[in-house]
């Protein structure tokens, strides 16, 4: 026994001499996602997000960060991305930055639904009153909250005023105690619509850090324990690859196709296209235009916040226009189809988030286009009204042919390479040579050739 613990000890003292001349085992790949958010918060911002995050998840990151600069944007898909972030198993670190940029509105609610909030010098945080088409907000001339009716009740805009402030309220309000950070003053954002510079927000205990840069950010965080479903966790980001999370083709036309301007011009070129082919049949690439650009149309439009009122109204506008060009309304239908359509597109988002709205000269000139459009239908189908007829029945009036078969006042007759029924008085017989003179139901009239001549000169 003793001879075995000897050689135990031989055994470890010898590793431990051989140890130190080991190579040291290759540190473990630290990996930290970078994404960058840059514009109105909307679908493809939240679509853009959720990748971003679940290739975080993928990795195995040690964080992801989300890079900031926004005005604000759409309610829905601001809570898509808090959710997204509140169940992301990889913690997140939003940060309002380069220098000068800005986590509004939205913005903050991300911002303080995030692992660790940060900021660099110069950014600027805040006013996250929600607003909609029609909702005094708080500050504003109109917005008189403490108003009442005569029976000491609320008004309707009023009370949906105070719905959404309260909602909003308790929902970031609720961010803030999950996270540990200031809940007064992110109540106050929302009701008072106040904002706060980095370091003001630093001072608030709004944001965690402030910093120059991601490197500088990754720095400050290094160490830092970070409280998560599964307990609390320790950054190491010391020394790590960053890996920045393009947007893939998918987001970029979500993006693209979600912004409301474009959306109303697509929903036109889609309608226009399908009226063109359909009045003047055999293009075909009116229509295929038509139907590619309406569809994408209508797939960015479910995505935003539409106004059915207004929807209803652009197609109402169009139906006017085309009515316009087939009846005599001596413009009256066409004057009210640009007014409805103007209307109608100034309607047609129901928000009125920074980036979410169609501007006045998109209206302006779709209203100029549509109208310029119908005037040139109109017009072809003028001219094609007073055209010559150059197909049909009544196209065989006054061409010859000859006799097949006729009897008791019918028969056939070979006319232009097609044979035909016909009828006629006269000296008509198989094999004589007929020129039609008229059209008699479903038969033509025929007379021998040369008495019509004849009898014209009598």
């Amino acid at each position: 026994m003793g001879l075995v613990l000897l050689a135990h000890a031989a055994a470890a003292a010898s590793a431990e001499a051989v140890s130190p001349a080991a190579p040291p085992p290759a540190p473990a790949t630290r990996i930290v996602v970078l994404m960058q958010l840059d514009g109105a918060i909307g679908p493809a911002s939240a679509d853009y997000v959720r990748r971003g995050l679940a290739l975080a998840a993928q990795k195995g990151a040690r964080l992801a960060v989300l890079q900031l600069d926004t005005p604000g944007g759409l309610d829905a898909s601001m809570r898509s991305i808090v959710k997204d972030i509140l169940a992301s198993p990889v913690p997140v670190a939003t940060f309002v930055a380069p220098s000068g940029a800005r986590a509004a509105s939205a913005g903050t609610y991300i911002l303080y639904a995030s692992h660790i909030a940060a900021m660099a010098p110069a950014s600027n945080l805040g006013a996250a009153t929600p607003v909609a088409i029609g909702m005094p907000t708080p500050g504003r001339p109109d917005a008189k909250p403490d108003d009442k009716k005569e029976k000491g009740t609320e008004s309707a805009p009023d009370a949906m005023t105070a719905k959404r402030l309260s909602d909003a309220s308790a929902y970031i309000r609720s961010l803030a105690q999950l996270r540990h950070r200031n809940a007064e003053w992110a109540e106050q954002a929302v009701r008072e619509s106040v904002s706060l510079s980095a370091q003001e927000a630093l001072q608030k205990r709004v944001v965690n850090i402030v910093a120059q840069d991601v490197a500088d950010l990754l720095m400050q965080v290094n160490g830092r324990d970070v409280e998560m479903d599964r307990g609390t966790v320790r950054l190491a980001t010391q020394r790590a690859q960053l890996l920045v999370f393009e947007a893939d083709w998918r987001s970029r036309l979500l993006s693209v196709i979600t912004e409301p301007s474009l959306a109303l011009i697509l929903l036109m070129i889609g309608i226009y296209g399908l009226l063109f082919e359909f009045s003047s049949p055999g293009f075909v690439l009116p229509g295929v235009v038509g139907a590619i650009c309406l569809t994408l149309a209508l797939f960015g439009l479910q995505m935003l916040p539409v106004n059915y009122a207004g929807l209803a109204l652009i197609l109402l506008g169009v139906a006017f226009l085309v009515a316009e060009a087939f009846l005599p309304s001596f413009g009256v239908l066409g004057l009210g189809g640009i007014a409805a359509f103007a209307f109608g597109a100034v309607l047609l988002i129901d928000n009125d988030a920074p980036g979410f709205g169609v501007p006045l000269w998109v209206v302006a000139l779709s209203s100029a286009v549509s109208a310029l459009f119908i005037i040139v239908v109109a017009g072809m189908a003028a001219k094609a009204r007073h055209r010559p007829v150059v197909s049909g029945v009544t196209t065989l009036v006054g061409t010859t042919g000859e006799l097949v078969e006729f009897a008791d006042g019918e028969g056939w007759a070979q006319i232009q390479g097609d044979y035909w029924r016909v009828t006629g008085t006269g000296d008509l017989y198989a094999g004589r040579r007929v020129r039609v003179s008229g059209v008699q139901g479903s038969a033509l009239q025929v007379a021998p050739e040369g008495q019509e001549a004849a009898a014209a000169r009598a």
